[in-house]
């Protein structure tokens, strides 16, 4: 089990299953018209998977500033994410 985490494999192996996820999430919206729209999903998608990276990058000896680009990448994914999601109510008549 500690040579899974220190190699990283079970990173990449969690990684593989995101990609799967999305092409199947992806499909299902361009087929059916259903589902999470796009950008949002990859958006999210983005933010763990760089912070899935980030986490490679430390179990494996990476860099610091590997490890810092990855960490910028998943903020940024995930400010993406909250501007697709961020809904404005509308205001109610004084």
């Amino acid at each position: 089990m500690q040579d899974l985490l220190t190699s990283g494999w079970i990173v990449d192996a969690i990684l593989v299953l995101m990609a799967a996820e999305a092409t199947l999430l992806l499909a299902l919206w361009l087929i059916a018209g259903r589902g999470i729209r796009p950008i949002p999903l990859l958006a999210n998608l983005a933010a763990g998977g760089s912070l899935l990276l980030a986490l490679r990058s430390a179990l494996t000896g990476g860099s610091s500033s590997t490890l810092a680009v990855f960490l910028l990448l998943s903020l940024a994914a995930h400010v993406l994410d909250l501007v697709c999601r961020w809904a404005v109510r509308p205001r109610a008549p004084l």
